[in-house]
C-alpha cells in the first residue's frame, strides 16, 4: 500500500499545478477577450465590499437593532454620521465600477463615470429617510399579520421576510437609479441569506409582508400593491420568454403578474404571465394561475367530487 503524500517543497510539482495555472490563464485571457472591448481589464465591483456597504446601510437605517452594541442614544446621530460618511464613500467607488465596466471608452470616461457615480450616490443618500418609512410599514404589517409575534423588536431581529424587503427596498433604489448589477449583488447575497428571492426590479408597495418565505420568488417586472401578504413558496413568475428574431431572449419586457392591494396569496401558489390578481383577491396554496381574475376574486384548488350510481348509472 502506498503511503499517502505528505506536504512538501514538492507537492506543486506532484500536482502538476505550474500546468494547471497556465491552462487556467488560457481560460481567463479568452473569456476576457470575449467579453472586453480592446482587451481591457476594468475594475469589477466587489461582493465583499457590498455586503460591507449592505451593513453599514443596515445599521444606519435601523442602528438599536444592527449598530454595535454599545451604542447609546446620545452617540446615535454620531454612529450614523460615521458611518454613512465611511458606507457612501465605499458605495461612490463601486458605481464608479459598474459605469466603468459598461462603458465602450472607460479609461476616457473615467472622470465623468466618477462625477455620475456621486450624483447617483447623493440621490441614493437623499432616499434614505423615505426607505426607512417605508420598511416601518412593513414591520408593522409583519406584526399584526402574525399572531406568533410578540413585539416590533422581534419582527426586526428574526423575521426573514424584513431581512429581505430591508436589502430590496435598498437594491430597488439602486436599481433605478442606475447601478443594476449592484443591486442584483445585493438580492443574491438576500438571497443565499433568507432564501427569499426578490429581484430588484421589482415594484413593491408599502405593508408588504412575507410570512415564513423560504422559496418565495419575485421576478423583476412584478407590480405589487399596497398591503400584500404572501407565504412560503409562493412564485411571481413569468409564463413563457419572447424570443427576437435572432434567436435571443426579449428582454425588459413585462412579463410577471400584477397583484393590487389587498391581496393575500397562500402557500405554494404560482403566479405565471402578465396576468392582474384583483383587489382584496385571496389565492389558495398551491394554486396554478395563469388568467387574471377580478378583485375579490376567491380562488381555491378545484374540490375533489364523489358521485356513487345506482343500478348502472354512469355507464
Amino acid at each position: 500500500m502506498n503511503a499517502p503524500v505528505k506536504p512538501s517543497a514538492g507537492i506543486d510539482a506532484f500536482l502538476n499545478l505550474e500546468e494547471i495555472v497556465a491552462e487556467l490563464r488560457k481560460l481567463r485571457a479568452a473569456s476576457q477577450k470575449r467579453r472586453y472591448r480592446e482587451g481591457r481589464l476594468p475594475e469589477l465591483p466587489s461582493r465583499e465590499a457590498m455586503k460591507s456597504i449592505v451593513d453599514g446601510l443596515v445599521a444606519a437605517l435601523y442602528p438599536r437593532h444592527f449598530g454595535p452594541p454599545e451604542l447609546t442614544v446620545d452617540c446615535t446621530d454620531g454612529f450614523l454620521r460615521y458611518t454613512l460618511s465611511a458606507t457612501l464613500r465605499s458605495l461612490r467607488e463601486q458605481v464608479r465600477r459598474e459605469l466603468d465596466l459598461h462603458s465602450a471608452h472607460p479609461e476616457s470616461g473615467h472622470d465623468e463615470h466618477d462625477r455620475q457615480a456621486l450624483e447617483i450616490v447623493k440621490q441614493f443618500a437623499a432616499s434614505l429617510p423615505g426607505l426607512r418609512a417605508l420598511l416601518d410599514t412593513d414591520i408593522h404589517a409583519a406584526f399584526h399579520g402574525d399572531p406568533a409575534a410578540k413585539s416590533l423588536d422581534e419582527v426586526v431581529f428574526c423575521y426573514p421576510g424584513v431581512s429581505a424587503m430591508i436589502r430590496h427596498r435598498l437594491a430597488h433604489q439602486l436599481y433605478l437609479l442606475g447601478a443594476t448589477m449592484l443591486a442584483r449583488i445585493i438580492a443574491e447575497a438576500s438571497h443565499s441569506a433568507t432564501a427569499i428571492d426578490i429581484h430588484p426590479g421589482a415594484r413593491i408597495g408599502e405593508g408588504f409582508f412575507i410570512d415564513h418565505g423560504t422559496g418565495v420568488v419575485i421576478g423583476e417586472t412584478a407590480v405589487i400593491g399596497r398591503n400584500v401578504r404572501l407565504y412560503q413558496a409562493v412564485t411571481l413568475g413569468a409564463k413563457r420568454f419572447e424570443k427576437a428574431a435572432g434567436g435571443g431572449l426579449v428582454k425588459g419586457q413585462p412579463r410577471h403578474p400584477t397583484v393590487e392591494d389587498d391581496v393575500v396569496i397562500y402557500a405554494g401558489a404560482t403566479i405565471l404571465g402578465r396576468i392582474t390578481i384583483g383587489r382584496g383577491s385571496t389565492i389558495g396554496g398551491s394554486v396554478w394561475l395563469t388568467h387574471s381574475v377580478p378583485p375579490g376574486s376567491n380562488i381555491t384548488q378545484a374540490r375533489e367530487l364523489s358521485d356513487s350510481f345506482d343500478d348502472g348509472g354512469g355507464i
